[in-house]
């Protein structure tokens, strides 16, 4: 049993798992056992231009979940929509693609939070622009959201609604979420394919090279080819659909931005 859970953990994509792994670890560290400090993880800009600088809370504020249950359901979420981003989504053919896309939004919610809202953990609001651009192609198809099937469309508003029952202080940076997942859909899609305009975010050079497997391998023992090319760069989409079964019956849709 153990052997058939790890070997299903490693045919997780891989930047889901890496991602949702470290919000696992981080909470369970800083929450239930106390040994990672929350000092540690959260973002302030003015710690960025220490020496030496502290460039890991751009990325470690969004490791740490609320306490209690969202210790479990952040690292799902996370997966949940992630995955749909890395191996289904036909806007992010290519992990650097997914790995830009997490940059720049991330960068926006920190950004408007800073600015205008506060705070210092913002994995709350990346889940609720996970969530906005993976329903995106979806428009049409039904998805489940706890005991109910509502339009995929609609489940960031969904879990907008949830947020106000059960924890109302998170809307403020669960909107900022959807805002900055709006804003790179806009830039990136809405205004060149509808606008006439072009690609203002187009994911740099420098991440293909990063994440390219090289077409020579360089080995002991000899030399491998990889006969691929840059095949090494797909995020899977040809491997299947995580979606929820409710969600692979698509109807025709629209992309946001359409008629």
């Amino acid at each position: 049993m153990a052997e058939v859970s790890l070997d299903a953990f490693w045919r997780t994509p891989p930047i889901t798992r890496t991602f949702a792994t470290a919000v696992f670890v981080t909470s369970v560290g800083a929450h239930v056992f106390g040994v990672i400090p929350y000092s540690w993880l959260y973002f302030e800009e003015d710690r960025l231009f220490r020496l030496p600088p502290e460039i890991w809370r751009l990325v470690t504020n969004f490791f740490l979940s609320a306490p209690k249950w969202d210790i479990l359901m952040a690292p799902y979420f996370v997966y949940q929509y992630l995955s749909v981003l890395e191996t289904a989504s036909p806007r992010f053919r290519r992990k650097e693609d997914v790995i830009w896309y997490l940059i720049v939004v991330g960068g926006l919610i920190i950004l408007v939070n800073r600015v205008f809202l506060g705070g210092a953990f913002f994995l709350r609001g990346l889940i609720l622009a996970l969530c906005y651009t993976a329903v995106q192609d979806q428009r049409g198809a039904q998805a489940s959201f706890y005991f109910f099937n509502v339009p995929a469309q609609t489940v960031p508003y969904c879990m907008l609604v949830m947020s106000l029952i059960m924890a109302p202080s998170m809307i403020p940076l669960e909107l900022s979420g959807i805002f900055s997942a709006h804003l790179f859909d806009f830039l990136t899609r809405i205004w060149p394919e509808f606008g006439g305009g072009f690609n203002v975010l187009p994911t740099p050079s420098f991440l293909s090279r990063l994440v390219t497997t090289p077409a020579i391998l360089q080995r002991e023992y000899g030399t491998a080819i990889n006969r691929g090319g840059n095949a090494g760069t797909s995020t899977g989409a040809s491997t299947g659909s995580v979606l929820p079964d409710s969600w692979k019956t698509r109807g025709t849709g629209h992309r946001l931005g359409g008629d």
